[in-house]
């Protein structure tokens, strides 16, 4: 049963695919639930959400991650008729060309041991020894891959700024307000030795008296969770996506995680690739400039050992966005912490908010409604892992 409507509107900082998510599904399960999303930049200059690569896997490590995708490619199936509005169903252009992971011995065992967790839900995927790969894709050269984990369906790719519009303008169809303002403040009251979030402060000086508070602010999230007195261990990370052309043809092409690391997939008549700098040089909200000398260094290089058509190679452009990196464990926070009975968290993604914004939107607005989530069990990504120093170990991180 749904929960009594509050006098107050449910205000929402960050109205990125994560924020719009959570709206929607708000006012999908209560219409009429009152929902304000406060956003600084309509335009989404520099939002994670309109500068991903922009893919969904089921190639995950830990039960709660593939359970998400699970959810979330049926979602994405299903946007035309979801998310249609005025007439209107978006295509956000899905793609099921899979994921390919190449594993060296060192990583054959963990591949297999994913592999079997994968099959247990169902998960579409196959492990290829190098024989069958190179019937597959007779393009990659595999003298040191011991085995392949292949997405046959359930996993690829999309138009992810597409998905974040076509959120914002369903939920705004079904009475979310989408206020151009930032959040500067919380304004508190402790009981207890617990705080309330009685009120979300607006540069403008406008205050919203709330029901419940969401934290979406992505890269950002951490100063919001700093207004309420809570340590938040989630960072901007540059992350720097390449747009590649070549004359090779690679037919057959999925979304290759290279041994090293490096990720590559088709996009449009080329293609885009990306990767993740070692820690040393991995600051915090470094400038998002795109590491140019990166491709002549690594990336060119690696991609022609590992594909010998690519030789020829060339970069046609760059571009730089911030991963919400929870430096924890690498995987979301989902839900409330202890020390606020109604600031609500959807942080820390760490890449994977494009993918997992249907099924968390889904879980936070039953939670908020009812008192507890009805689909799907959320709980494992709750905040409360971080004061237990008991992290959710996913092994597959890009």
């Amino acid at each position: 049963m749904l929960i009594a409507k509050d006098s107050h509107p449910i205000v929402i900082i960050g109205g990125g695919v994560i924020g719009s998510a959570i709206a929607y599904f708000l006012t999908l399960q209560q219409p009429g639930c009152e929902v304000v999303v406060i956003e600084r930049d309509p335009t989404y200059a520099r939002a994670s959400s309109a500068l991903s690569a922009s893919s969904i896997r089921q190639q995950f490590s830990t039960d709660i991650n593939i359970q998400i995708s699970a959810f979330g490619i049926g979602f994405l199936r299903n946007v035309g008729q979801l998310l249609a509005c005025h007439g209107d169903a978006p295509d956000i252009g899905l793609h099921e060309g899979g994921y390919l992971y190449l594993a060296t011995q060192a990583g054959e065992a963990t591949l297999r041991e994913n592999h079997a967790l994968q099959k247990q839900h169902g998960a579409d995927v196959a492990l290829l020894n190098p024989q069958q790969l190179s019937e597959r894709f007779p393009w990659l050269a595999l003298q040191d891959v011991a085995l392949g984990s292949l997405g046959l369906s359930g996993e690829g790719w999309f138009d992810g700024y597409l998905l974040l519009t076509a959120l914002r303008k369903k939920a705004q169809s079904q009475g979310v307000r989408y206020v151009a303002d930032e959040a500067v403040g919380l304004d508190t009251a402790a009981s207890d030795g617990v705080l309330h979030v009685n009120a979300v402060r607006l540069q403008s000086g406008a205050v919203l008296p709330c029901r419940y508070a969401v934290n979406a602010g992505g890269p950002w999230a951490a100063a919001i969770a700093g207004w309420a007195g809570i340590d938040l261990p989630v960072v901007g990370k540059r992350r720097t996506v390449f747009n590649l052309a070549s004359p090779a043809a690679l037919p057959g092409c999925p979304l290759l995680i290279d041994t090293s690391g490096i990720w590559l997939r088709p996009e449009g008549k080329g293609f885009i690739c990306g990767f993740a700098p070692d820690a040393d040089n991995d600051a915090d909200f470094a400038p998002l400039e795109p590491e140019y000398a990166a491709f002549d260094n690594l990336i060119w290089p690696t991609l022609a050992e590992r594909i010998p058509g690519f030789e020829a190679l060339r970069m046609q452009g760059a571009w730089a966005g911030y991963y919400e990196m929870n430096t924890f464990d690498h995987n979301a926070i989902v839900g409330l912490h202890p020390a606020c009975d109604n600031l609500v968290f959807a942080n820390g993604f760490s890449g994977h908010g494009l993918q997992q914004c249907p099924a968390v939107g889904r879980g936070l607005a039953e939670w908020m409604l009812t008192g507890g989530y009805q689909s799907l069990d959320l709980s494992p990504l709750s905040i409360e892992r971080i004061a237990r120093n008991a992290p959710l170990l996913e092994k597959n991180v890009i």
